[in-house]
């Protein structure tokens, strides 16, 4: 045992420093030298793979939070730039830098000549490739411009889905560049020109790699869009005096959009939430901002004409990415996703993304061009918030459930590392817990195990699926009470009947197996009574919840006190009930006719009917122990 708490203290040891991955295959090489048994073998490698398996997260997880806040500084500093050949080369610089590549670089579109022209380069030593121009749909740039659609090629002279032309390919091998990736800059629909990324080696780019060179070209579009927007009322401003007051308008409109651009961006960088970025926008916007999750959005087919006009709003700003109106109010989509476009370039609708809620805007009747973009660079960034949220959210919801498995699992763990573990999570094993075993036939397994993983986060408990089962450890010392809680609050959530089986309270690690088999014996009587959508903890159904394995309860009833029934049906006889009542009162016939108000010869005429019906063996020990059974099983389940 002291071998294998050193070997976990020694993988913490290397995660704490980060170390590589086979630097955790010396712990276990020590304990085969050091003559640990096959088990203790197991278990290290076991602990190996957990603490690699966690290496993995926190790379992943560091690698993501260090993208999004290079993101989010970018944004920072293309929107406090104002110049525009100062906002290119930014936005090429920090692609090169964020994508590790050996160049970036970033054409610009000429509409009148239909040409995509080389705007300015990093990383780039060629000076035909500088002065580079594309034709329409000429060059992986070319394709790019044309269908507004990002494309990758791991190696570009051997890539026939573009058209090749001599200047192009020249200008490329010129440059030594092999692969390339190329992403449209779309502001409105409408293609300002291409960003780029290239090595010069062969090497394709991954998924996460194209999503952020595309997070990086919205920023930079809209960072275009500004810089631009900003030229054109200084050239404005200084040559037509007569149209003062609207210019002035139009620099107050765009300048508070890079106001609200800046503050969206220091909000998120400051460790903002939701709320902080609906109350910076409503400000900004000078009206009220609630955001509507994914079940507040009201159906296509709403009763209320309103309803029905917010839904309408919702789907058209999914569809198309911009904010939408219903009446008196904007809406804008905080989408995971982009709008898909179909070969004729309309928007496809059923593949405009994931909704993940929707901003919706109101006191403001009317929205210019540039107040409608700070509605939809909010609904953005909340978006970027709920997906990092969700992630997050994944994440503890995992290491809760590997909690629950070694709590429950009965090994030899260490008890210090697993309250640790627990105190990471907000949870303390020392207090009185209760174990609810779940089950719903009819609910989604995704939506119900989402359901209890946030309850359990809410109550500082913890939450899994073992043997099937979805399985809750909650704080707490009446079992019943919280499985009636829980199955309410999870029936809510998914729509359906939840039955729940109870145990505890129990206090340390040790109690925990037994409270979950015991809770797991509840719910599987229960369900054998066919008391779907009931709760029951051990105590509420005694030496039944023993008893019910599995069993044909309504077989049994039907075979050992059917014939008394059917009887009494037939008859209109009592039998039934004064056989329960005898029962009851241990056999005494003086007390049976007074709790049946009835004399004690009526009670004696009624079991003789009883022995013609059942037998005259009734009353032996091991038979009158069935037809006990069958009776108060009857009355349980109404069979």
């Amino acid at each position: 045992m002291d071998g294998l708490v050193t070997g976990g203290a020694a993988f913490l040891e290397l995660l704490a420093a980060d170390a590589p991955a086979v630097e955790y295959e010396r712990p276990v090489a020590a304990a085969r030298a050091g003559g640990a048994s096959d088990a203790e073998i197991a278990e290290l490698d076991r602990a190996k793979l957990l603490a690699l398996g966690l290496r993995d997260v926190l790379a992943d997880r560091r690698r993501r939070e260090t993208e999004l806040a290079a993101l989010y500084e970018t944004a920072n500093d293309l929107a406090a730039m104002r110049d525009l050949d100062s906002v290119l080369q930014a936005i090429v610089d920090r692609a090169r830098a964020l994508l590790g590549t050996d160049t970036a670089y970033l054409t610009l579109l000429d509409r009148d000549a239909g040409t995509t022209q080389m705007r300015v380069t990093a990383g780039s030593i060629s000076a035909h490739f500088q002065r580079l121009t594309l034709g329409p749909g000429e060059g992986l740039g070319g394709l790019v411009a044309t269908t507004a659609l990002p494309y990758v090629t791991a190696n570009y002279f051997g890539d026939a889905r573009f058209r090749h032309t001599s200047d192009i390919d020249g200008a490329v091998q010129d440059e030594g560049l092999v692969a390339i990736l190329g992403v449209p800059l779309v502001l409105n629909h409408a293609v300002l020109g291409v960003l780029f990324a290239a090595n010069r080696r062969e090497r394709p780019f991954a998924h996460a790699e194209v999503a952020l060179l595309r997070s990086l070209a919205t920023h930079a579009a809209i960072a275009i869009d500004t810089a631009r927007a900003l030229e054109d009322n200084r050239r404005a401003l200084a040559g037509l005096n007569a149209a003062n007051e609207v210019v002035k308008a139009r620099s107050a409109s765009v300048e508070r959009a890079a106001e609200a651009h800046d503050r969206l961006a220091d909000l998120v960088l400051r460790g903002g939430g939701i709320d902080d970025v609906a109350g910076a926008v409503a400000e900004v916007l000078d009206g009220e901002v609630r955001l509507l999750t994914p079940a507040e959005v009201p159906a296509a087919d709403a009763p209320s004409d309103a309803d029905r006009r917010l839904a309408a709003a919702v789907e058209s700003a999914l569809a198309t990415g911009r904010a939408g109106r219903s009446g008196d109010i904007w809406v804008a989509a905080a989408a995971a996703g982009t709008a898909v476009r179909n070969a004729g370039g309309a928007v496809d609708g059923r593949r405009a993304g994931e909704l993940l809620g929707a901003l919706v805007l109101r006191g403001r009747p009317e929205l210019d061009g540039a107040d409608q973009r700070i509605l939809e660079r909010a609904a953005m960034v909340t978006a970027l918030l709920l997906l990092f949220r969700r992630s997050v959210s994944e994440v503890e919801n995992r290491v809760r459930g590997e909690l629950l498995d070694d709590l429950l699992d009965g090994h030899d763990h260490d008890p210090a590392a697993l309250r640790a573990r627990a105190r990471r999570l907000s949870a303390d094993l020392e207090v009185p817990h209760v174990a609810v075993v779940l089950a719903a036939d009819d609910a989604d397994r995704e939506r119900l195990r989402a359901a209890a993983a946030h309850l359990a986060a809410t109550r500082h408990g913890l939450a899994g699926i073992r043997d099937g089962r979805h399985v809750l450890l909650l704080p707490g010392d009446a079992p019943a009470r919280a499985a009636r809680e829980i199955a309410a609050d999870i029936g809510t959530a998914v729509g359906c009947p939840v039955t729940a089986g109870a145990a505890g309270p129990v206090t340390g690690q040790a109690a925990f197996p037994e409270a979950y088999r015991e809770a797991a014996r509840c719910l599987a009587a229960l369900r054998v009574l066919g008391r779907t959508g009931d709760v029951a903890a051990s105590g509420d159904l005694g030496f039944l919840g023993l008893l019910l394995g599995g069993r044909d309860v309504a077989g049994f009833v039907a075979a050992t006190v059917g014939p008394l029934t059917e009887y009494d049906e037939r008859r209109g006889t009592n039998l039934t009930a004064t056989l329960e009542c005898y029962f009851a009162v241990g056999g005494n016939l003086a007390r049976a006719k007074d709790e049946l108000h009835v004399h004690v010869n009526t009670v004696t005429q009624r079991l003789d009917r009883v022995s013609r019906v059942l037998g005259p063996d009734w009353r032996d020990p091991e038979r009158a122990l069935e037809i006990q059974l069958a009776l108060r099983l009857r009355r349980l389940t109404d069979v």
